[in-house]
């Protein structure tokens, strides 16, 4: 009997215990109401429907940044598209063929982004908007030695 006395009181030690203290889930904090936003802000905004770019790629001469003619006009195209989603962000690789050292591809590879996008810059795009990296000879498109200019190229990778 001694014992059932023993665990009846350390059982309403507890209960006294809880009471007083409450239980730790009646203590979580009632987080404050966010208040509604400015009245200006509740305007619709008009949603831009996503544009698909498709943004050709440009080729150089071997062992040339410059842009070719032909190029040019590819570039302007691929400005015409980008105005239709001024909110874009596009990734300038270059890209070249696995004749020289794989540094010299490196540096060239950035020649060739770097150029086009100062083309397309020069045409009117916003500068912000592009990012430029060189993958030298790392992504071959041809190892065929007599297709080797299809590797010399700029691709235009966007995002919205």
């Amino acid at each position: 009997m001694k014992t059932t006395a023993k665990v009846l009181t350390v059982f309403l030690g507890a209960l006294l215990v809880l009471t007083m203290v409450g239980c730790p889930k009646k203590c979580v904090p009632v987080p404050e109401p966010v208040p509604p936003p400015p009245p200006d802000t509740l305007a619709e905004k008009p949603i831009q429907p996503k544009v698909e770019l498709n943004l050709a790629t440009i080729h150089f001469d071997f062992d040339k940044s410059d842009i070719r003619p032909g190029d040019a006009t590819i570039l302007a195209g691929n400005y015409d598209r980008l105005k239709q989603a001024p909110d874009a962000q596009v990734t300038i690789e270059g890209y070249c063929d696995p004749i020289g050292t794989s540094e010299y591809n490196m540096a060239l590879g950035m020649r060739r982004a770097e150029s086009a996008k100062s083309y397309l810059v020069k045409l009117g795009a916003n500068m912000n908007m592009f990012s430029t990296v060189s993958f030298g000879e790392e992504k071959l498109v041809t190892q065929d030695e007599s297709q080797f200019e299809l590797n010399r190229r700029c691709e235009f990778k966007a995002a919205q």
